[in-house]
């Protein structure tokens, strides 16, 4: 199993860590019940009314396009890549990386530019090199040259064989004009607060408006794919060849919408919903994580030991009033840090993506929780999910998770009798795990208050594509449900579905039968027959 290869949904998962969280591989994407919104029922502070997005960007034409022919035409200077000492065992040199040009508002070439990092991991047998594929971990927020350079061998096999594998990282994640709006101590409290106060989501925003005000209108997910447009070219490709994840699901999409004549071969695995609502999407999304604790909870107590006790119709209401019960009672850490109920949800909810490979884990540090009073390894996991090191620091992927949603016009939401009507379909749906804090489940992330008015809106893809489209679903994926692979391939139309059965989160690093229906379909062309289902290893 190639565990680089790793899904990031909604909640903003952080690509560097998301090998050490998932078993395998967000607008879609994963929700947790860490807060980014106001408490419920609170009126969220308002800060100026936000500008409109700048007068909408003509369609691109690519090549055709005068004013875009240098960035088609450009020629990618590829070189070594430098030693990365945060992975000691890796050796960065056997690939090669670059930087796009780009422009930052394709509307207005000519003006300001974007640098995009790039890495290649070149073809294993050039002499049966297909040509480029391009990869995409999910997110919002994940890098794609982590995910390629992290770990060179994590492609090999038919796929690193024949195909120059590339990673990118979007606007504003990673190398691509990153963006970090919280310094790490104002992001350590806003992440694990268990009273986040009705200026939470303001806090953020006026951050990234005072930091990043010039670029945040032009982080949207179909900028980032005329970015693969121009990519696509500048390596050689005359059509595009991709394999993405999770929320990189949604940014295939739009690829195909926007380019389908350039349409190769394409895999969206762990698919989003396009067409759905932030709220609708997210009430979607933690109705299967409910789905998922339910389901560890009552395998838990058939095992020994479990802190959860043996009767499986009650395991998952214990376990849901503990994490919530940390709100009066907080654990401590062997270091004197607080295990609030916020980062206790984020922690558990972080190996509900895993599937039942990651179940034995959790079993363990629940364990230490809730029958030793030891909270360091809970808090662990909300670190690792928080993008949160050993020293205290954090990575850019969190705030580049607000800043694409907001900019894909996650901007609009319900009020009044909606929010209402939204609040009580989230309660019948999840009543435990948005228990903790329902509004910040309904808006995750907080986009009301963001300071650009964004013109995309959730609407139905269907690809005029000639190639067909290959979409993966997972029976019992929590934070890409399985009921949105099948809408996508409804709405896309030349789209066949290829599905996993099991628990976890995306399906090619968990499932030899996916990975190799997904391979032959990438090397060769062979669309996998409609219906076929593959069991998780």
């Amino acid at each position: 199993m190639h565990s680089t290869i790793t899904g990031i949904s909604r909640r903003a998962l952080p690509a560097v860590i998301a090998a050490a969280l998932l078993a395998g591989c967000s607008g879609g994407g994963a929700t947790t019940a860490a807060p980014t919104a106001t408490t419920a029922g609170a009126t969220p502070a308002q800060s100026t009314t936000p500008a409109p997005a700048p007068t909408p960007t003509v369609k691109p034409t690519g090549a055709d396009d005068p004013a875009l022919k240098p960035f088609y035409g450009q020629q990618i200077a590829w070189a070594p890549c430098p030693d990365d000492p945060a992975t000691e065992k890796v050796d960065e040199s056997v690939e090669q990386c670059a930087t796009l040009k780009v422009p930052l508002d394709y509307g207005h070439p000519a003006a300001d530019t974007l640098d995009v990092a790039v890495v290649r991991n070149p073809a294993a047998k050039p002499d049966q090199r297909v040509g480029s594929l391009l990869v995409n971990p999910g997110g919002p927020g994940g890098s794609g040259v982590r995910m390629v350079k992290g770990d060179p061998k994590g492609f090999d096999g038919p796929l690193h064989d024949r195909f120059d594998v590339i990673g990118f990282d979007p606007r504003g994640v990673g190398g691509t004009d990153p963006l970090k709006c919280l310094d790490d101590q104002a992001r350590d409290g806003w992440v694990t607060t268990d009273e986040p106060g009705a200026d939470h989501g303001k806090q953020l925003a006026d951050a990234c408006q005072a930091k990043y005000a010039k670029v945040l209108p032009f982080v949207s997910t179909r900028d980032t794919a005329r970015d693969m447009d121009v990519l696509r070219a500048a390596v050689g490709d005359r059509k595009l060849n991709y394999l993405g994840m999770s929320y990189g699901t949604y940014l295939g999409s739009l690829y195909a919408e926007e380019f389908p004549d350039r349409v190769g071969r394409l895999v969206l695995d762990g698919a989003t919903s396009p067409s759905a609502t932030l709220v609708q999407h997210n009430i979607e999304q933690q109705a299967g994580f409910e789905r998922a604790l339910k389901a560890f909870a009552a395998d838990c107590a058939g095992k020994d030991p479990c802190p959860l006790g043996k009767n499986a119709d009650k395991a998952p209401q214990k376990l849901a009033d503990f994490l919530d019960g940390l709100k009066d009672k907080p654990l401590t850490t062997s270091k004197g840090r607080t295990v609030t109920a916020t980062a206790a949800w984020t922690g558990v909810i972080s190996r509900l993506y895993g599937g039942e490979q990651a179940w034995a884990d959790l079993r363990n540090v629940l364990g230490w929780a809730m029958v030793r009073g030891k909270g360091d390894y809970l808090l662990d996991l909300a670190d690792g999910y928080n993008g949160r090191d050993k020293d205290g620091h954090f990575g850019a992927s969190a705030d580049a998770y607000t800043a694409i949603h907001c900019a894909d016009g996650a901007t609009d939401a319900p009020t009044g009798e909606q929010l209402q009507a939204a609040l009580t379909d989230l309660a019948a749906k999840a009543p435990l795990v948005s228990k903790h804090d329902p509004t910040a489940a309904l808006f995750d992330p907080d986009c009301r208050i963001w300071p650009f008015r964004a013109t995309e809106k959730p609407h139905v893809i269907k690809s005029t594509a000639a190639a067909p489209i290959v979409v993966v679903g997972t029976t019992g994926d929590p934070a890409t449900p399985y009921a949105w692979a099948e809408k996508l391939t409804s709405e896309l139309g030349n789209a066949v579905l290829l599905t996993r059965d099991g628990e976890g989160h995306t399906a090619y690093g968990a499932s030899s039968c996916i990975r190799g229906a997904v391979d032959t379909f990438l090397v060769d062309g062979t669309v996998p027959a409609a219906g076929t289902h593959c069991a998780t290893d």
